[in-house]
């Protein structure tokens, strides 16, 4: 018994602690991977998942294709039209389609009605009438396709748009104006039958249900 070697205790303290560390390390070492595989992980997610447009817009080629098939391919000069409304204004975020008429002697009225649709997905019924006044004369029922800018919200649309002197412009078989209240601007382009002599100046009233009423 007393010929047995007795252990350092100081040895085996130290030897304690350095396993200790190891452990630690190795521990340390994991973790940092395990981190490093998450974050590579997460990133590549992030690379392949599609980028959410929080105020996505048309491009000219969709409503170029949209406004043709409304107006059934027949209407010339349509694509000079989009080309020229797009330059002017950029890519829009919903459009109105629908028929309307209007007949005027000086003064005149116009009536219409037609779907709200919007790049976002949200649509909305919608009907507008209102009064016009100036060197006009004549009746007409047309198409209309109305691109529509900086819309927040469907129910933005309900509202009063005055017309902008001097911007209304003909293209073939196609008219075009411009009505902007505030920020949102509305182009109506319009293809159809009868006859509109001169530019006109009004507004147009945008509501819910349809009032007989122009003013």
């Amino acid at each position: 018994m007393s010929g047995a070697p007795r252990p350092d205790t100081g040895t085996t303290m130290l030897t304690v602690l350095l396993q200790q560390r190891n452990k630690t390390k190795v521990l340390a070492l994991a973790f940092a991977a395990t981190l490093s595989f998450e974050s590579s992980a997460a990133l590549a997610e992030s690379e392949l998942a599609p980028t959410q447009e929080t105020d996505p817009k048309y491009s000219e080629e969709e409503i170029y294709a949209a406004a043709s098939e409304f107006f059934g391919g027949t209407a010339e000069g349509l694509a000079e039209v989009v080309h020229r409304v797009f330059a002017e204004n950029g890519e829009p975020n919903a459009y109105i389609q629908g028929e309307e008429g209007s007949g005027a002697i000086v003064i005149g009225a116009r009536y219409g009605d037609g779907t709200l649709v919007t790049k976002a997905g949200p649509t909305a019924r919608v009907f507008w009438q209102g009064p016009s006044a100036g060197w006009d004369f004549g009746g007409d029922a047309a198409k209309t396709f109305t691109l529509v800018y900086n819309l927040p919200n469907t129910d933005a649309i309900y509202q009063r748009f005055p017309g902008v002197s001097g911007s209304a412009f003909f293209i073939g078989g196609i008219g075009a104006n411009y009505q902007q209240r505030g920020d949102i601007v509305l182009v109506p382009m319009r293809a159809g039958v009868g006859l509109r002599l001169g530019a006109n100046v009004g507004y147009l009233n945008y509501t819910r249900e349809r009032d007989w009423l122009p003013f």
